[in-house]
């Protein structure tokens, strides 16, 4: 458990060069002594291959592959010798969660300044031998040579010493038209083992031993243990023992099977919990809920602009709950003793959840490791933090390394949900057809709780680990703020201070629920303007990188221009076909996105089939196209499955939507037959992250195409053929 980054690369045979770095890119002021606690380390080893230490993990979007690229790069070495060790709180530095699609935009510049600076204290240390100076020194796959002739190898220069080197900032990383690998579609390095099935996962994990351990829930939010009747297990084999710490209740046995007979089995007493609201009142409960009201943005005079407008307008939207639905369960091991704890996790957030279950345990932090290990993708908080709290606790409890799988109703079912949310827009034109005012509202909780957070049906009900403050608006105001320019413009978020189930990040936070209304409102102002859509959405934009992102989407889907939807044409037509566009600068700040798609509306059913999908996307300089396109498919894919199909269920106890068949998700039948993408590369640009910006659009995009096809709004997610069906009439 005191294992050191040192004593790691000593018992390795690597020898280490070491940087301080701060937190941000090169050029980043340095004077606030955080920014000093984290280092990133790079290792040379004797065979020349260079290991990466990487507080940031990978969780399916091929980050490990790219952020490998850069320091590749930086370092000129072959891509095939870079090795990535990520998210170990004993040997790598704390670079925050990985969440945001914020890793390389963050992440890379680390990584690539630390790279640089490893290269220009290698070269210095060449120079000498090689009787030559620095600058005329040439690499090539980590092999230093002279004009003279004489040529040494990184292995060479660093081989049974270790040199620390403070972050100086002198070393300049290339220039973008010098990059040899980044830029280049190199495969994931990840992704052999995932299709031969040799990955391991955490659900793979075995560790000598371990006893598997079960978690028994609240029945409903806020229930209390009253009793726990151990004698009801106390004849099951498998040498079955109960644990019992405030209201949380588990039981550990030998064998997975026999833990999960115990927890069936065993008796348990809880108090009455708090009901739950009904599910067909969600929309008017969200609404109603105490809520502190915040202003966003403010221009001109919207009232006024309001009340004297050519043509007003005004609409409400809603997103319901929606889950990630992660197809493999949550899963960690924990070994736990009175020394200090190891845990096993495929948390996004290492450090963060190693400090939280540190408290839980009532342990130094210090004392407490947790080593990454890649379980199902979440892009989100899902399961993976409270499964680790699970298992930690148990182990406590035991003395012994304890392993929990959740189940399938497990995952469903306490997994930590996306936010429902509740949009209102009100909008007037001037005589010429532009948007003359925009009034946007927001009712949504803040939604990021992680590592893990208080609330109903959680794994430590009342164990404190991590506990969100209701007063932050950390995701509900995520793209809340329109990029298009209007005079009069305002912006109110109503933070929610209770939610009905409890919540966390999914994929995008607010920003696809947000965009969902702002692009299905500028839509319906664009058909009161009698303006095509995407030549009404130019009209109202400034930013040149936003423009063009939807004139490159409106070449790829080959887009008709039309100021009034197909409706009307297709007017007895038992199918009818659509099409609609939505754009986003996601979080105002990062890539932008623009999608353009078609869908087929069965009007006998009301099925909604999206057919082909066109997507531009801009996240500054390109580290790896295979990649991006990877993850701006996965994007769409996802957030389709969203739009047509998610909607958690729930009673008056407890969430009902407990498999795949009260839960549905997208199918491959229902993949659209065609995503084409476009992809704009900006290399004077910094790289931004793609795990997030093309999921934005989508909801909009859908509604808007379903709009041209029957002239119908569908202003709440999901899509369902029953919902679009009662709307078809």
């Amino acid at each position: 458990m005191n294992i050191d980054r040192r004593e790691f690369l000593k018992g390795a045979g690597a020898l280490v060069v070491w940087f301080s770095i701060p937190e941000l890119a090169l050029g980043q002021a340095q004077s606030d002594p955080k920014l000093q606690q984290l280092d990133a380390w790079l290792a040379v080893g004797a065979d020349g291959q260079v290991t990466v230490f990487c507080g940031k993990v990978e969780l399916g979007t091929g980050v490990q592959t790219a952020l490998a690229q850069i320091v590749a790069e930086e370092l000129d070495v072959a891509f095939g010798r870079v090795f990535m060790l990520m998210g170990d709180t004993a040997l790598c530095p704390n670079q925050g969660p990985t969440v945001g699609s914020q890793t390389i935009y963050r992440a890379g510049p680390q990584l690539r300044q630390a790279a640089a600076e490893a290269k220009k204290t290698l070269l210095e240390m060449a120079a000498a031998g090689l009787n030559a100076e620095a600058a005329q020194l040439v690499v090539t796959d980590g092999v230093v040579s002279a004009p003279n002739g004489k040529n040494v190898t990184y292995a060479e220069l660093v081989g049974g010493k270790k040199i620390g080197r403070a972050f100086s900032g002198a070393a300049k990383p290339k220039s973008p038209e010098k990059h040899a690998v980044v830029g280049k579609p190199i495969p994931r390095v990840d992704l052999p083992g995932k299709v031969f099935g040799t990955h391991v996962y955490v659900q793979n994990l075995r560790i000598p031993g371990m006893l598997h351990g079960r978690v028994v829930r609240p029945p409903m939010p806020e229930a209390r243990l009253e009793r726990v009747d151990e004698v009801s297990v106390k004849s099951l084999p498998g040498n079955v023992r109960v644990v019992v710490k405030g209201n949380f209740v588990g039981v550990v046995a030998d064998r997975e099977e026999q833990a999960i007979r115990a927890a069936r089995t065993l008796k348990v007493q809880w108090t009455q919990g708090v009901e739950l609201p009904k599910m067909a009142d969600m929309l008017a409960f969200t609404r109603s809920t105490p809520s502190r009201e915040r202003v966003l943005a403010a221009t001109g005079s919207v009232d006024a602009a309001l009340g004297t407008a050519a043509k007003s307008h005004r609409a409400q939207y809603y997103v319901p709950h929606q889950m990630h639905a992660s197809i493999g369960a949550s899963c960690a091991l924990a070994s736990v003793t009175a020394e200090g704890a190891t845990l096993w996790s495929p948390t996004q957030s290492s450090f963060n959840l190693r400090d939280a279950v540190a408290l839980v345990l009532g342990m130094r932090r210090d004392k407490v490791r947790l080593v990454w290990i890649e379980g199902s993708g979440c892009y989100g908080h899902n399961g993976a933090d409270d499964v680790t709290a699970d298992a930690a606790l148990l182990s406590q409890a035991i003395g012994k390394p304890v392993r929990v799988q959740w189940m399938r109703h497990d995952e469903h079912g306490n997994e930590p949900k996306g936010a429902a949310m509740v949009m209102e827009v009100a909008g007037g034109l001037d005589p010429q057809g532009k948007v003359a005012a925009w009034d946007y509202q927001v009712w949504s909780p803040g939604h990021a709780g992680r590592p893990a957070a208080n609330g109903p049906g959680n794994t430590l009900a009342g164990a404190q680990l991590g506990l969100p403050d209701n007063l932050s608006p950390t995701g509900a105001d995520r793209n809340a703020r329109p990029t298009y320019v209007f005079p009069n413009s305002r912006v109110r978020l109503h933070l929610l201070q209770s939610t009905v189930l409890r919540v966390s990040s999914l994929r995008g936070l607010g920003s696809p629920q947000n965009t969902f209304a702002n692009e299905s409102f500028i839509d319906e102002l664009a058909h009161a303007a009698g303006a095509d859509p995407i030549e009404f959405r130019i009209r109202h934009l400034k930013d040149e990188r936003a423009i063009a992102v939807l004139e490159a989407v409106a070449k790829l889907a080959q887009w008709a221009p039309r100021p009034a939807p197909r409706g009307g044409s297709n007017a007895g037509l038992s199918g009818l076909i659509g099409r609609g566009v939505a754009f986003v600068h996601y979080d105002n700040y990062s890539g932008y996105a623009a999608i353009a798609l078609q869908v087929h509306v069965d009007r006998a059913s009301g099925k909604v089939s999206v057919e082909r999908v066109a997507a531009a996307h801009d996240c500054g300089l390109i580290v790896n196209p295979d990649g991006l396109r990877n993850q701006i498919e996965g994007n769409i894919v996802q957030t389709l499955s969203r739009a047509l199909l998610e909607d958690v269920k729930f009673d008056t106890a407890a969430v009902t939507s407990l498999d795949w068949a009260r839960y549905p998700i997208l199918r491959f039948s229902d993949v659209p037959d065609e995503i084409a993408i476009t992809l704009i590369n900006r290399p004077d640009k910094p790289s931004l992250g793609a795990g997030e910006p093309a999921a934005a659009p989508v909801m909009a995009a859908v509604a808007n195409a379903i709009f041209d096809a029957t002239g119908v709004r569908m202003r709440s997610v999901p899509f369902t053929a029953e919902r679009v069906k009662a709307a078809l009439g």
